[in-house]
């Protein structure tokens, strides 16, 4: 069974910052590219980032460009959400995701809230 848990969200004030992780079990970690999605109330899935399999290829959304980094870590099976200069639009649960591009997140998501 395929099992995605997400954590280490929280609440930041604007310009702090946060680290995501994903634990990722069920499957070959290390042979999938991994995503970051994320979703504001109210509002669909929104892609952030993606990483290949081995951490080569690296893309991100332009909305978190140059703030937010993503990594892995194979040997953990753990995927990273570095997340930095946070702002107010950065507020929604994140959830991690097998595939590259992906919107499909499969586990139960972490809460950030960006607020003064």
């Amino acid at each position: 069974e395929v099992q995605l848990v997400e954590s280490g969200g929280g609440l930041v004030q604007p310009g702090g910052s946060l680290r995501l992780s994903c634990a990722a079990s069920g499957f070959t970690f290390s042979r999938k590219p991994m995503s970051w999605v994320r979703q504001a109330l109210g509002k669909g899935p929104e892609w952030v980032s993606s990483i290949n399999h081995e951490g080569g290829s690296i893309t991100y959304a332009d909305s978190v460009k140059g703030r937010f980094t993503i990594s892995r870590d194979n040997a953990k099976d753990t995927l990273y959400l570095q997340m930095n200069n946070l702002k107010l639009e950065d507020t929604a649960v994140y959830y991690c995701a097998k595939g590259w591009g992906s919107t499909a997140g499969g586990g139960q998501g972490t809460q950030v809230t960006v607020s003064s």
